[in-house]
């Protein structure tokens, strides 16, 4: 009788660490996909800024030798 209730303590708690491995893994991979979304947005800004500063600087530049 011990070693059957101890199986099953051993088994019970196999199953609970694989229910939580499962939602760790989703919850790992629902953060993996915001992090790629603010990247996508974070070189979009940088590559709108850095092209709004170049226009900048042209406009001056061609001001200052006309």
């Amino acid at each position: 009788m011990p070693k059957t209730n101890a199986l099953q303590k051993i088994e019970s708690h196999e199953k609970l660490c694989r229910i939580m491995q499962k939602l760790t893994h989703k919850k790992i991979h629902q953060i993996e996909e915001r992090v790629k979304r603010l990247e996508k947005i974070l070189l979009s800004c940088t590559a709108a800024l850095i092209a709004s500063m170049a226009f900048l600087i042209y406009t001056l530049v061609s001001h200052i030798t006309f």
